[in-house]
């Protein structure tokens, strides 16, 4: 294992933790690991549920009639972007999965979506709109013009 982990730890935990699994099999050459393997997977799998809420929120606002709980709606989304953002600075790899992330949460969240306007006697015949990834993670919410450029990393328009 290399000598100083600690920076690349702090800078981006994730990839920290695939390079200490694949040196870790690397020295034992045993299937040991998987409690530090395991740790960068469960961050995926956070964000990944994560986009999934946003997901599910962005399309309630999208086709939901109802009045009183899009503020409810809007506050998660917002919860969860906040959340998201801190995950990705704390693991800027992560950022190369947002893609498949949001590919991966995308029928799900429509599945949820679907089920609960359902549930609720709104329509069922939804389809998820192409949300970019600024909208999906910007400041953006349904009703809203796209922004023209896409935001900063940190989420905020200087």
């Amino acid at each position: 294992m290399p000598g100083n982990t600690a920076p690349l730890y702090d800078e981006d935990f994730v990839r920290w933790t695939e390079e200490q699994a694949a040196a870790l099999r690397d020295a034992a050459q045993l299937g040991t690991n998987l409690q530090i393997d395991s740790l960068g997977r469960s961050l995926r799998h956070e964000l990944r549920s994560r986009l999934m809420v946003i997901l599910e929120h962005l399309l309630k606002l999208e086709y939901s009639s109802a009045i009183d709980p899009r503020i409810g709606w809007r506050e998660t989304i917002n919860r969860e972007r906040l959340i998201i953002e801190d995950l990705l600075q704390e693991s800027p790899s992560l950022r190369s999965a947002l893609g498949a992330a949001i590919d991966q949460a995308k029928p799900r969240a429509l599945r949820l979506a679907a089920g609960s306007l359902s549930d609720h006697g709104e329509t069922t015949a939804i389809r998820l709109p192409n949300y970019t990834e600024d909208q999906i993670l910007g400041d953006w919410f349904p009703g809203q013009a796209p922004h023209p450029t896409p935001l900063p990393a940190g989420g905020e328009r200087e």
